[in-house]
């Protein structure tokens, strides 16, 4: 088959060259697996599903003649922010209400099928998230611990509605793009029962530091962490000697864990909330493999782990995300934006 006009991957399947074709998050992914990291199991929905669906639905057409007829009534969309809205939110329940066509939906039940297969669960709850083949404005939506065939055909269109934010669509229009337009692909991948989660920056961002690695997480899953809802428990770890030169833990009273549908904010026990999520063997294995990853991609990485809390270590480490971390350029011989960084680390409330 032509990989081009493939509409599901698994991940296995994919490397860093399927960019264009699956999103930068799903490429990732797949070269995660190709050089050895525990990446959950899973597959990937291509760009060309989203745009048999578009296209099958009707909903391309449909989309741009929404928009069109708005702007012909003399819509700005510079200053006309709650028509905006509006229009977003008339597009987005399109989306979403539109049945899948049977083609596509046939081909994401068998993917799903086998993945329980592969994971001996039966509706082996999944993260369903955006991936993205080139970098848009507004972060798409993600949705975590998703159930049942059905449920995933839902949060597929839902994160395909998700392309349909207010910020998106003005930004297409201010840029003359298609308005139907969004290259993303989806990853559906196995959810991890999660001990703890977090990020590690393989570089200090602030600082330019590509000395010293950050590392960031909470109890639970780690969307308190990426959302920045929390403070974390934080460690800074010089690559070279993988000393550990500061650590901070926090008081931490909130995570995010299972519901009985998706996930909510949780209580973390009492006895939890002021010790640290990862040990000291937790946090220089995930150092060393982010190390490995950096040398891979030749740049450093912005990533996110999983403790899985039904193995033990170093088993327990699987990671879901990967992508080139962003940081400020150091300047030769300045050194003040680090301590400044590492004060603000070692004295984090």
């Amino acid at each position: 088959m032509d990989m081009d006009c493939k509409e599901i991957f698994w991940l296995d399947e994919l490397s860093k060259e399927y960019n264009d074709m699956v999103g930068k998050k799903c490429a990732n992914l797949g070269e995660l697996v190709k050089i050895g990291l525990r990446v959950p199991y899973g597959f990937a929905l291509s760009v060309k599903a989203y745009e048999t669906f578009m296209e099958e639905t009707g909903l391309k057409e449909k989309v741009s003649q929404i928009v069109e007829k708005e702007i012909n009534a003399g819509l700005d969309v510079d200053k006309e922010i709650g028509r905006m809205i509006e229009m977003s939110a008339k597009i987005r329940e399109a989306i979403e209400a539109a049945d899948m066509p049977p083609g596509l939906a046939g081909h994401i039940t068998e993917y799903y099928a086998e993945l329980q297969k592969k994971t001996d669960i039966p509706d082996v709850p999944c993260a369903v998230r955006s991936s993205g083949a080139v970098s848009m404005p507004g972060q798409m939506e993600t949705y975590l611990n998703v159930r049942g065939t059905s449920e995933i055909i839902r949060n597929v269109k839902k994160v395909w509605a998700s392309a349909f934010t207010t910020r998106a669509i003005v930004f297409r229009i201010q840029n003359k793009m298609a308005i139907s337009w969004a290259p993303i692909g989806i990853a559906v991948i196995m959810m991890i029962e999660a001990k703890s989660a977090g990020v590690i920056l393989t570089v200090l961002p602030s600082a330019g530091d590509l000395d010293r690695a950050i590392v960031e997480g909470n109890f639970g899953l780690g969307e308190s962490v990426v959302s920045g809802e929390i403070t974390p428990d934080s460690f800074i770890i010089h690559k070279n000697d993988m000393c550990i030169e500061s650590r901070s833990v926090a008081e931490k009273t909130k995570m995010v864990a299972y519901a009985d549908c998706g996930t909510g904010v949780q209580d973390i026990p009492e006895n939890l909330k002021n010790t640290t999520c990862l040990d000291d063997n937790e946090i220089l294995e995930i150092v060393r493999i982010a190390k490995d990853v950096e040398k891979h991609f030749g740049a450093p990485q912005d990533m996110e782990w999983v403790i899985d809390q039904r193995f033990s270590f170093p088993e327990n480490i699987f990671w879901v995300q990967a992508r080139g971390a962003k940081y400020t350029k150091k300047e030769a011989g300045k050194d003040e934006e680090y301590v400044i960084d590492l004060m603000l680390q070692l004295f984090r409330k």
